[in-house]
């Protein structure tokens, strides 16, 4: 066991060493987290909803990125990278480097086995301090299914879920819709291991 003290960042430290770095990292409560690379199928529904999303969005007042955009949750200072990010209006933003987004409109997560847990929980509690936040999208690499969390005007959140290739999810803040088609093209899921293997 380390007897080494644990050194905690400031978010100021936190910024100025992920700045420079080659990798990405989260940050919460003074600690660094290094981001895993992703897979391939991963990736793939990550570009098939930003273009999607973007194809809706193109003459409007809304514009879609993908995971290399930093978005702090203010009240927590947690910065995470999620994996597809909308913003409505003029993206207000940290500081002069203008990496971090502080407006988020709608997010969405990819979800894999190592954090899903997070990304279903505790990441979602931060995500719903974020006053300008409306949609919360989370999509399966497992199967064919997509959560949609939208907030209501008395705070709570309500989820809408999609199943099958032939349904949609209907973005009320963004007035579009994403379809399952569209967001699982191209991808082959790996069978489930049977007990004999």
């Amino acid at each position: 066991m380390s007897t080494q003290p644990k050194t905690f960042l400031t978010p100021e430290q936190y910024l100025e060493i992920e700045r420079k770095a080659e990798h990405k990292s989260e940050y919460y409560q003074g600690e660094m987290f290094a981001m895993a690379g992703a897979t391939f199928a991963h990736n793939l529904v990550v570009g098939n909803t930003v273009r999607e999303l973007g194809q809706q969005l193109l003459d409007g007042p809304c514009v879609v990125v993908s995971s290399d955009l930093r978005v702090r949750v203010a009240k927590s200072d947690l910065y995470t990278y999620p994996d597809v990010v909308v913003v409505c209006g003029p993206p207000h933003l940290q500081d002069g480097c203008f990496d971090t987004l502080l407006n988020p409109t709608v997010l969405v997560e990819v979800l894999s086995p190592s954090t899903e847990a997070y990304d279903r929980g505790r990441k979602f509690e931060h995500y719903q301090s974020i006053e300008s936040l409306r949609e919360y999208v989370l999509v399966a690499l497992d199967r064919v299914h997509a959560d949609l969390f939208t907030r209501q005007a008395d705070g709570r959140w309500l989820l809408s879920s999609a199943r099958g290739l032939e349904d949609s999810l209907t973005l009320e803040s963004l007035k579009c819709h994403l379809s399952l088609a569209a967001i699982y093209r191209r991808v082959e899921f790996t069978p489930p291991a049977t007990a004999s293997e």
